[in-house]
């Protein structure tokens, strides 16, 4: 029988690589304080993850609580110089960090495997500027992780997530025969929206992934109910997004590719 599904496309941090996504996050924290000598939390970096960095930083700012705190350290909102100053400083910052967060999240490889030897292509997308992923793409490829296509922030010109154009590039470059036979991969609610944007299946991602910000030796020892009480916000908000199935990390997604395949074979649709 003809293979039903053409391409995977995966986020990075948090879903191949970067179990609970600190490279960015840590280093938004860092950019404010080096910037501006401004403070935001670990968790209120968190929460536009997903976006391009310079959308990030904007996100941020328009927060109401961090807006508050800018408004009464400057007497001003948060503007674009600001920004931009924030996201020059962020650079130099992540491009320095990023391999130290580059381990690939536990059983991704053998998921790997499974899907080469299916015949699915592999994309990428992902919210780091492509001067960012060079060396973690590098340090991907060094542990056997190499995709058939990588597309950044800043490649396309309409814009990052939310959109759909870095995920709807991939599926060009990778020659899938229709945008129903790719499936996206993301732990964000804009990497999701990409996704469901470009007319694809999405499937996403929790415990290793921004919104629960475990690393993966507190995933190891944590409990069933514990797992529990990080995962169901977590997949509340993915399915909110419109994410088509929800899974722990992407050592679990074998079984959903089955089941996307039968859906497809019977007629289904994203």
């Amino acid at each position: 029988m003809d293979k039903q599904i053409d391409a995977l496309i995966f986020d990075w941090a948090g879903t191949v690589v970067d179990f609970g996504c600190f490279a960015p996050t840590q280093i938004f924290v860092d950019a404010f304080k080096e910037a501006f000598d401004f403070e935001i939390s670990l968790d209120e970096a968190r929460k536009p993850m997903g976006l391009g960095k310079w959308e990030h930083i904007e996100a941020l700012g328009k927060d109401d609580e961090i807006g508050s705190r800018w408004q009464t350290k400057f007497g001003r909102p948060m503007a674009a110089s600001d920004i931009d100053h924030i996201y020059e400083t962020f650079i130099p910052l992540q491009k320095e960090r990023v391999v130290e967060h580059a381990d690939l999240i536990p059983g991704f490889l053998p998921v790997l495997t499974e899907c080469r030897q299916r015949g699915y292509k592999i994309g990428s997308t992902t919210g780091y500027p492509r001067e960012v992923m060079q060396p973690l793409a590098m340090a991907a490829a060094g542990q056997g992780y190499e995709p058939d296509c990588l597309v950044c922030s800043g490649d396309v010109g309409a814009g990052g997530r939310p959109g759909p154009w870095m995920a709807l590039e991939c599926a060009i470059e990778l020659g899938a025969r229709a945008v129903w036979r790719c499936i996206k991969i993301d732990d964000t609610v804009p990497g999701i929206a990409e996704g469901c944007r470009a007319g694809m299946w999405t499937i996403g991602v929790t415990l290793s992934g921004s919104l629960c910000g475990i690393t993966e030796q507190q995933f190891e020892q944590l409990a069933d109910s514990q797992k529990e009480a990080l995962r169901a916000p977590a997949r509340k908000e993915l399915k909110e997004a419109g994410a088509h199935y929800v899974i722990d990390t992407v050592a679990d997604l074998i079984p959903i590719l089955d089941e996307i395949d039968a859906q497809l074979v019977a007629g289904a649709r994203p």
